[in-house]
């Protein structure tokens, strides 16, 4: 008998998948679509690594719960499959119970690029629609060079995002970015993050913005 809490692996195609967020960072979008250009005739064995986890909600429709910006990389790619890992079936619900339900646990992010929430309706339906936050990818170039630590709060690198939000102006990341990340590495070292989800920074570092 299978136990019930042993992930089930399906292949599904990218274009079925329902996003539970509005945005992604599209310059970390880049950065994993190299990763996947990089693995050749191995990209098997790294979907294997890196499956998408997945509730079904009405319909039996796969919802993404983790991974947006992995998925959005491969279907740029061209890749028409990835593999799912379905950690819940709540196909039983309705529509606004479903959305009310993931909410509480903690899959699902709607807040749009200027990080204000928005109703569930926003959430778009297909990953090739969602939308580009700058920031979003900041936070996760600042992990990326050890600015924070990855950390188990859901939509942590969000957090950070909009933690950054408003701290640097939106004009000054999109047209100097490499300076953007080195500011965003002071903040998030500073003793004022000190609250914020993976904070790693010493006490003693202090913002000289």
């Amino acid at each position: 008998m299978r136990n019930s809490r042993e992930p089930i692996l399906t292949p599904v195609p990218i274009a079925s998948l329902r996003p539970t967020q509005i945005t992604v960072g599209l310059r970390e979008v880049e950065r994993k679509r190299l990763q996947w250009r990089g693995e050749g005739e191995h990209g098997g064995a790294y979907l294997g690594r890196h499956m998408i986890p997945v509730v079904l909600g009405p319909k039996r429709r796969p919802y993404v719960i983790d991974h947006h910006h992995l998925a959005r990389a491969l279907h740029d790619e061209g890749q028409s499959e990835v593999l799912t890992t379905v950690v819940a079936d709540l196909h039983q619900l309705s529509l606004p119970a479903f959305w009310i339900f993931l909410d509480n646990r903690g899959w699902l992010h709607p807040f749009d690029t200027d990080g204000k929430r928005r109703d569930y309706s926003a959430i778009p339906k297909r990953i090739a629609k969602l939308v580009d936050d700058p920031f979003r990818s900041l936070a996760g170039a600042v992990r990326e060079a050890g600015g924070y630590a990855k950390d188990v709060t859901p939509f942590s690198e969000f957090i950070w995002a909009d933690y950054f939000r408003r701290r640097l102006k939106r004009p000054q990341l999109e047209a100097h970015y490499e300076r953007a990340v080195a500011k965003a590495l002071l903040l998030a070292r500073a003793h004022e993050a000190s609250f914020m989800p993976g904070w790693c920074g010493p006490d003693h570092v202090t913002s000289s913005l």
